[in-house]
């Protein structure tokens, strides 16, 4: 992918067609996998039994119950607080595991009084051992009947059923060790024992061994000894050989940037003149400003929904003598504290896409009516955000009855969103896209130089609203293995791909735009890290499927595969650096030269790159191995990740294309009155996002992971583990990163927000009062 000449000789010059050849091909490949893999999801997924028997042929249960009962679980936003094979939250347990265990004990208990005519306790130590041997034998036995569809259970599974009913109607009637959902939650009984039908058929999957192998179709996920669950073999080899993968990766692209020395962000050696300045901005542009005061208020909101839903895990009996989950239950708080996070950041990328793509045109070249429609979809989102949020309550309260899933809360992590709300959605973001093309139209761009770069920003646009439409592929009542594969298809291929792709065009077009990247400087680092990040990105989905029903193959191709969605990571490194420099710069405006107008930006931009190396590259790494994670899933190590990658990269990006439109629209009198407020911004949310991880997330999930090695994934998630002495104290010890992240972080961001609002208005009228006279 050599180009005929040095770079920065001939800046205009036409780019090799391998760059756009290489991504269509690492795509291509990538998506055939990513389908077959998909398409296998569907085969090897667990059966749901038309009916479950006991040893006479007696009804237990049917396929319709576990339907209906994974209904129960997603009506009553279940999967934020508890999770299933390891996915949803972690205040309550992982009920398919909490089952698993239970049953495993049951069934014990069932055969020591069958064979000893006491309880297992009694016995001592050989018999109690010889009856373990046997559940194990026992529970690993798959006896579903593929001809008849029928789960046949023996005697002592069908006891250990009837307990399950037992066990889970006393979980819902205790708010202090359910962690902090809302009193007698779920009472109805045949809810109870629908519910209980789709944990134990999750149970059942988790332990019955596949057709034709020695491991149950969720891959032996939980760890649980005591029923035989015990790591494959694929595990250890596939976690070996993407090591090997992730050095190679690693050798190969340091080879690369060793060879073109102009490979990176900043150009080096060419005078830097932007062609946008401070305080020059469109009545469209302008317009823009009210989305960034509602992407603050949405931060501070989750700020503070997210600092309570701590308080939950440091102590769920009580908030400071307040019983705070009669009015805002636990499930609730995570159910919020995730749609405000995926609706700031999505409204903040949305707002600063279009303003950049407003730049591209000549100062007095905005479309008709341009601020008009951007009135109207602020509206639009303003409405989907605010009645969704709404409805998440209301459908977790039980106040819409069969409309819950349509207007409340569909149940699933990330995408709680009721339906109705999703096709608003994406009906909004094609209205986006619509409003960027027309914005940013190649044809239209002031600089035809800036064209190519038009193309490629308005491709990775055009992917956000597209690669969201897999959320609508699924429902209440599909399979689980397939409902986990096309979430992830937005989770990680929609977040981590594409969005991932969109952001960096977006930045390399702010630093066109600012003069500080020639265009085909940019338009490398768009090319490369689309590559980067779709050969790894795309495959490397797979790894959140490793224990949802698929097969080794799947494991085999992921692991190897998603490592190498570190390398792009350990690249930003090698740009450090030229971001600090650039800080203190000097630009030519007008003749004279002048300091970087965006050092916030740019420092928010260094965040980014801290923090994707961090929390994308180190922490979600350390996970990722198919060993680790089998171990891990669903322990604090997966939110410490998270926060470290959601808000360290995703987040700390939003912002910093906020603070550039702030910085745009504002007065030199005005910024003087903001960027105190930025300043603040900065150091309150970085120091803030620190201490959490540092203090208590890394701590806590590294002792967690401890305590499943030693006595089984059950154990680290029930309420006694959160209640022991050292956890809580881990978790108390968030406190203080919490309050720096909101005090000096979320609360300084909305008062610069209403500021700058409050100076582009009065721009506003004094641009009116002009044109009326």
């Amino acid at each position: 992918m050599t180009d005929a000449a040095h770079p920065l000789a001939h800046e205009d010059s036409a780019l090799s067609p391998w760059w756009g050849r290489s991504i269509l091909i690492v795509m291509a490949f990538g998506f055939v996998m990513l389908v077959a893999m998909t398409v296998m999801g569907y085969r090897n997924a667990p059966p749901i039994p038309r009916k479950i028997v006991d040893a006479q042929g007696q009804m237990l249960f049917t396929g319709a119950d576990i339907s209906a009962g994974q209904g129960v679980f997603l009506k009553y936003g279940l999967m934020d607080n508890g999770s299933i094979w390891g996915h949803g939250a972690y205040i309550g347990p992982d009920f398919s595991a909490e089952a698993l265990h239970h049953m495993g004990m049951d069934a014990a208990d069932a055969l020591a009084q069958e064979q000893y005519g006491k309880p297992l306790t009694e016995l001592a130590a050989g018999p109690q051992a010889a009856v373990h041997a046997q559940v194990g034998v026992l529970l690993k036995t798959n006896r579903y009947d593929a001809v008849t569809d029928t789960l046949r259970l023996t005697p002592a599974e069908t006891q250990a059923w009837n307990e399950q009913i037992v066990h889970w109607t006393d979980y819902f009637q205790h708010s202090a060790t359910d962690g902090g959902l809302k009193p007698d939650l779920i009472s109805d009984s045949s809810e109870l024992r629908q519910f209980t039908a789709f944990v134990t058929w999750a149970a059942w999957a988790s332990v019955a061994d596949r057709p034709g192998y020695d491991y149950s179709y969720t891959n032996n996920f939980p760890y649980e000894p005591l029923v035989g669950n015990t790591p494959i073999a694929g595990a250890y080899l596939w976690s070996a050989m993407s090591l090997l993968v992730l050095l190679a990766g690693i050798a190969a692209v340091l080879l690369v940037f060793g060879k073109f020395e102009y490979l990176g962000w900043i150009s080096r050696g060419h005078s830097l003149s932007p062609s946008i300045l401070p305080g020059h901005s469109s009545a469209g542009q302008r317009a823009l400003v009210k989305y960034f005061v509602v992407v603050a208020l949405l931060f501070l909101f989750q700020t503070l929904v997210g600092a309570a839903l701590g308080h939950y895990r440091a102590d769920p009996k009580g908030f400071y003598g307040f019983p705070l989950e009669d009015v805002f239950p636990s499930n609730l708080m995570r159910t919020w504290h995730l749609q405000s996070a995926i609706f700031w950041i999505a409204t903040a990328y949305v707002a600063a896409a279009l303003f950049l793509g407003r730049t591209l045109r000549k100062v007095d070249d905005e479309p008709h009516g341009l601020a008009t429609w951007i009135h109207l979809l602020f509206g639009a989102f303003v409405v989907v955000i605010g009645l969704s949020l709404l409805g998440e309550w209301a459908g977790m309260s039980n106040l819409l009855g069969k409309w819950w899933y349509w207007f409340g809360d569909q149940g699933w992590e990330y995408l709680e969103i009721g339906r109705f709300w999703q096709y608003l959605l994406v009906l909004g973001l094609m209205v986006w896209f619509v409003l960027l093309y027309w914005v940013a139209q190649p044809s239209q761009v002031a600089r035809a130089n800036a064209r190519p770069l038009a193309r490629m920003f308005l491709w990775a646009a055009l992917a956000i609203p597209v690669f969201y439409i897999p959320a609508l592929f699924y429902g209440a009542s599909t399979n689980l293995t397939v409902v986990e594969t096309w979430r992830f298809w937005i989770i990680h291929l929609w977040v981590e791909g594409f969005f991932e792709f969109f952001a960096t065009t977006v930045v390399a077009l702010v630093l066109y735009q600012l003069g500080l990247a020639q265009r085909n400087v940019a338009l490398r680092v768009i090319y490369l890290d689309a590559i980067l990040y779709f050969l790894g990105g795309l495959i490397g989905t797979g790894h959140h499927w490793y224990f949802e029903g698929h097969n080794t193959f799947n494991m085999a191709m992921s692991s190897m595969f998603s490592v190498l969605e570190v390398v792009p990571l350990t690249l930003l490194t090698l740009d450090a650096w030229d971001f600090v420099k650039t800080t203190k710069g000097m630009v030519d405006v007008d003749g004279k030269p002048t300091r970087v107008p965006h050092k916030w930006t740019f420092y928010f931009l260094m965040a980014v790159g801290f923090w994707n190396f961090v929390g994308a590259g180190m922490f979600g790494f350390l996970i990722n191995l198919p060993i680790v994670s089998y171990y891990e899933t669903g322990t604090m190590l997966t939110p410490n990740h998270a926060h470290a990658a959601l808000m360290g990269v995703f987040g700390m990006l939003a912002i910093a294309l906020m603070v550039f439109v702030l910085r745009q629209t504002a007065t030199e009198e005005d910024w003087l009155h903001i960027e105190k407020y930025v300043k603040v911004t900065f150091w309150g949310t970085n120091i803030g996002l620190a201490m959490m991880i540092v203090f208590s997330l890394f701590p806590n999930g590294v002792l967690q992971l401890l305590d499943v090695i030693e006595h089984g994934y059950w154990h680290a998630r029930r309420f006694q583990y959160l209640d022991m002495e050292r956890t809580r104290i881990l978790e108390w010890m968030r406190m203080p990163g919490d309050l720096v992240f909101i005090i000096f972080g979320s609360v300084p961001l909305a008062i610069a927000a209403i500021k700058a609002w409050r100076g582009v208005r009065a721009v506003d009228r004094i641009a009116r009062g002009v044109v009326s006279t």
